[in-house]
């Protein structure tokens, strides 16, 4: 068994090193395809080297399916905040906000706002209860007291859908970000991050997705640090003086310190503030990181760090938009930028802002210190991803519903193996498909689906004595599909993607929030109180403060 995993692995580095042998002798003639970036691929390879020993260590730590799922429950507070900054901190949220601030101003810190303030439902409602109550999945969290099928069938479906948005969007962008800025075709950078992201879970499970998303952390808080600490320096130090020469040079003037330019209307910013702090509490590869820490204690310390992390990370990203906006704008050619570039940066959103700017601060060296990181970013969040669902089908539907808990630990490990691999080779495909459709909607669909159907789920199951399995499912189902549909239905897909006359969309907000989340809550209460059956009997019975006490030890004061 060994010798085989060994086989593997390095079967998988040779694909690797023929992948870069073909991109750097090829060019199949993407107009779009820059120059090659050496200083970039130079410390990307050199961090794929120190992640692989990483994975070859973690590799014979991983020996059973705890191990696989949560690196055996060993992971101290502060390394999972660290760690859960890496999956969240991810290439939409650094080249995304960045970008945002640059082209609409004020407007841009809605996003890093609803990102940052979902972490004190995490911290207050969730964190300790997930550690208390759940093994290896959410699905574990929301399934305790209730029938396992249903619940578990439900909670695996949402995250798997969650999972496939996100992972779509993170492998469009990683091609993207690689063909522009690395030299590799699109379709090599997709089959690279796809290889890397298998081996990482294949071999080193949790362990080593841990401390690949610790170190993606610390060295994209050290990039973004000094980008923002070299903006200010411009101007000895003094926020009011950027802000000040930004509102001079940007097209818009003043109006990039007020909202309302990038989204219009209240419901549209109630219902995408929605999504972005509750969704924040849905999602599956989030969530997972809190059974890696031994107790609870250790679980509130996580989100500590992470917040304090995360938060500290959003506020450079705002600074890192303001400066884009007066060093790229004020004078592009002297930071080498095509000033056709710039406007259509503008007018697309400027996601590649931040990237510019890293070579305006640091010259190429650092604009291939920032380009491996992005790239890493990616890396990160992926193998978090794949982790999740690979654990939602084998723990959850494998193991759960149809070995109804009878399975073996060694075959619920080899089903996640084979799952990691499909998965992998699944997000390579998707990601080759989707190459030239706007995958901002994706993004924001991963968040509606996790406030829509896996938040409020997870939030009755453990904060209301009288939800049911029934009412659970019933309203879950509501989230998802009123989810999907409706952000279907919005401009954002139906006249952008869809290509539709503009102003035909029959539902008219960027986010379906605001209704998807309050109908899956309305139809959870209302189901569940109409559920008077036996089974449902035992499930009020079985509410988590008396499971806590009976199942862990954990007195109610410290629960």
């Amino acid at each position: 068994m060994i010798k085989n995993n060994r086989q593997i692995f390095f079967g998988l580095v040779a694909m690797l090193a023929a992948a870069a042998v073909i991109a750097a002798g090829t060019d199949l003639g993407q107009t779009t395809k820059q120059e090659t970036n050496w200083t970039a691929i130079a410390i990307f390879i050199g961090f794929v080297a120190v992640t692989l020993l990483i994975t070859k260590w973690a590799a014979a730590r991983t020996k059973t399916a705890a191990d696989f799922y949560t690196a055996g429950s060993g992971i101290t507070g502060f390394q999972n905040g660290l760690a859960i900054a890496g999956d969240y901190m991810s290439a939409a949220s650094f080249l995304g906000i960045s970008g945002l601030v640059f082209a609409n101003g004020f407007d841009g810190l809605i996003f890093s706002i609803g990102w940052l303030v979902g972490w004190p439902v995490i911290t207050f409602l969730l964190a300790e209860r997930l550690r208390n109550l759940g093994k290896f999945t959410v699905a574990d969290v929301a399934g305790y007291r209730f029938d396992a099928v249903p619940i578990r069938s439900f909670v695996a479906l949402g995250s798997l859908v969650v999972v496939a948005f996100y992972m779509i969007a993170q492998m469009v962008g990683a091609g993207q970000l690689i063909k522009v800025l690395f030299g590799l075709d699109y379709a090599v950078a997709v089959v690279v991050v796809g290889a890397l992201m298998m081996m990482y879970v294949l071999f080193g499970g949790m362990t080593a997705t841990t401390w690949v998303q610790i170190i993606k952390a610390v060295l994209l808080l050290v990039g973004a640090s000094f980008m923002a600490l070299a903006v200010l320096w411009q101007f000895n130090f003094s926020p009011e003086a950027l802000f000040a020469k930004a509102v001079e040079v940007h097209d818009s003037h003043d109006k990039i310190m007020a909202p309302g330019g990038l989204i219009k209307d209240p419901i549209s910013a109630i219902s995408v503030g929605m999504a972005l702090m509750f969704g924040t509490a849905g999602l599956p590869h989030i969530l997972m990181r809190f059974f890696t820490v031994p107790n609870a204690r250790e679980a509130r310390m996580s989100v500590a760090w992470a917040t304090t992390w995360i938060g500290y990370f959003y506020i450079l990203t705002f600074i890192i938009g303001f400066g884009a906006i007066v060093m790229l704008i004020q004078d592009p050619v002297a930071y080498y930028v095509d000033p056709a570039d710039l406007t259509k940066g503008l007018k697309g959103g400027g996601n590649m802002a931040a990237i510019h700017l890293s070579n305006a601060v640091g010259g190429n060296v650092f604009l291939g210190f920032i380009s491996a990181v992005a790239f890493a970013t990616i890396l990160a969040v992926v193998s978090g991803l794949t982790l999740a669902g690979a654990a939602a089908v084998s723990h959850d539907l494998y193991a759960a519903v149809f070995k109804k808990g009878k399975a073996d630990s060694m075959h619920e490990l080899r089903v996640s193996k084979i799952t990691t691999v499909c998965l992998g080779v699944l997000s390579v495909v998707l990601g080759i498909t989707f190459e030239h459709q706007n995958v901002a909607f994706m993004v924001m669909l991963a968040f509606a689906v996790a406030c829509s159907a896996n938040f409020p789920v997870l939030f009755m199951s453990i904060l209301w004595k009288d939800c049911t399995t029934k009412g659970a499912v019933a309203g879950g189902l509501v989230g998802l599909i009123s989810s999907l549909a409706l952000t279907v239905l919005s401009p954002t897909v139906w006249e952008e993607v869809l290509m539709n006359a503009k102003g035909s969309a029959p539902f008219p907000y960027s986010s379906p929030a605001i209704f998807s989340m309050t109908s899956a809550f309305i139809v959870i209460w209302l189901v569940s109180l109409i559920d008077r059956g036996a089974q449902a009997a035992k499930e009020r019975a079985a509410f988590p403060a008396q499971f806590v006490r009976s199942e862990t030890g954990i007195g109610a004061s410290e629960y």
